[in-house]
C-alpha cells in the first residue's frame, strides 16, 4: 500500500458529510379517546425526525424541536394524564345520564304521563295509556251506572191489595200457656195480593214483612209472604194465609165477641192489616241494585154475618213509600 498525500486526505475529509450528534430515545404518549368522539388521536415526541408510530416516513419540525426536551417531554405526560382522568369521569357521568334518561323517558316529568310527549320529543310510555284507559273505563262505567239506576228508579213496582177472606172467626173462654183463666181468638182468613213489575230491562225479586191484622194495638193473626222472582213487564195474584190460634186476649179484648160465645147478634169487629213490600231489582248483576219499599195499610170490618164471603179492600187500603 502506498501513503495517501495530503491533497487526497483533504479531498476525502471534505467529500464525506459531518457526523451527526447521539440521538435521544423516542417517547410515545396516547391521548385519551372518550372526549374525540372523532377517532384515535396519538401525542408523540423524540428527537427522530420523520418517525412515528403510525407512519414511519411522517416528519414534523414542531415535534422535533420540542419533543427532543426532558421537561418537555415530561410536562406534556402529566397533563395528558390529568386530562384524561377528567374525561373519563366526564364520560362516565354523561353516560350513566344517558343510559337513565333511556330507562325512565318520563322520570323528568313530575307525573310521567301529564305531557302527550317529553321534552326531547320522545313518545308517551304505554303505561300512560294504560293508566288513561282504566280511568275513562271507570267513568264511562260509573256514568253508565248511574243512569241505568236513574232509569230503573222510575219503573216502581205496583202492589194492590185485592182482599180478604174470612174463613172463621171464634172467641171462647180459655187459659194461657201459665193456666191464667182468659178469652181465646181464633181466626183464620187468606189476603190477596195483586203484583205487577212495570220495567222493560230487568226483573226484580220481591219479599214482605209479616202481615199482621190488629184490633186496636193487639195483633191477633198474621202470616208470611214467600219470596219470589217477577220477571220484566209481568204480573201475578200472591195469596198470603193470615191467621191466629188460641189467642190470649186478657184485658185487651174486652170488646170482642162472638155470638158463639154469648148467644147473640152476629159480631162486628173493626181490624187493620200492615205490612211492607220490598223489591229488589238487578240491573247490572250485583252492581247496579235498585231498592223499593211499599208500605201497606189497610182498614177492614169483619162482619160475623159475612163469614164466608170475600171482602174487597181496593178502596180501603193506603201505600205508602
Amino acid at each position: 500500500m502506498h501513503a495517501k498525500t495530503d491533497s487526497e486526505v483533504t479531498s476525502l475529509a471534505a467529500s464525506s458529510p459531518p457526523r451527526s450528534p447521539p440521538r435521544r430515545p423516542v417517547y410515545y404518549v396516547m391521548s385519551p379517546t372518550h372526549s374525540h368522539p372523532d377517532g384515535d388521536r396519538v401525542s408523540f415526541g423524540g428527537s427522530s425526525p420523520g418517525a412515528s408510530p403510525l407512519n414511519p416516513h411522517y416528519h414534523h419540525p414542531h415535534h422535533h424541536r420540542y419533543a427532543s426536551s426532558p421537561i418537555h417531554h415530561s410536562r406534556e405526560s402529566s397533563t395528558t394524564r390529568l386530562s384524561a382522568s377528567v374525561n373519563l369521569k366526564y364520560n362516565f357521568s354523561w353516560r350513566k345520564l344517558q343510559s337513565h334518561h333511556h330507562l325512565h323517558p318520563g322520570a323528568a316529568a313530575s307525573s310521567g304521563c301529564s305531557d302527550s310527549e317529553d321534552d326531547d320529543g320522545s313518545p308517551v310510555p304505554v303505561r300512560c295509556y294504560v293508566v288513561w284507559f282504566v280511568l275513562g273505563f271507570v267513568l264511562l262505567f260509573t256514568l253508565f251506572s248511574l243512569i241505568l239506576w236513574g232509569a230503573s228508579k222510575s219503573y216502581k213496582p205496583r202492589i194492590l191489595v185485592k182482599g180478604v177472606f174470612f174463613q172463621s172467626y171464634d172467641i171462647h173462654a180459655g187459659t194461657d200457656i201459665t193456666g191464667v183463666p182468659t178469652k181465646m181468638l181464633s181466626i183464620n182468613s187468606t189476603v190477596k195480593i195483586a203484583f205487577r213489575n212495570p220495567a222493560t230491562f230487568f226483573g226484580i225479586h220481591v219479599s214482605s214483612t209479616p202481615l199482621d191484622i190488629y184490633y186496636s194495638e193487639l195483633k191477633i193473626a198474621t202470616g208470611n209472604m214467600k219470596e219470589f222472582y217477577q220477571s220484566r213487564k209481568s204480573s201475578r195474584t200472591v195469596v198470603v194465609v193470615v191467621a191466629g190460634r188460641q189467642v190470649p186476649l186478657y184485658g185487651g179484648g174486652v170488646g170482642l165477641r162472638s155470638r158463639t160465645e154469648d148467644g147473640g147478634g152476629p159480631a162486628v169487629v173493626p181490624l187493620e192489616l200492615h205490612f211492607t213490600v220490598r223489591a229488589r231489582a238487578y240491573v247490572l248483576g250485583h252492581l247496579v241494585k235498585s231498592k223499593f219499599y211499599r208500605r201497606v195499610r189497610c182498614s177492614m170490618t169483619l162482619r160475623e154475618e159475612r163469614i164466608g164471603k170475600p171482602l174487597h179492600l181496593s178502596d180501603s187500603c193506603k201505600y205508602h213509600v
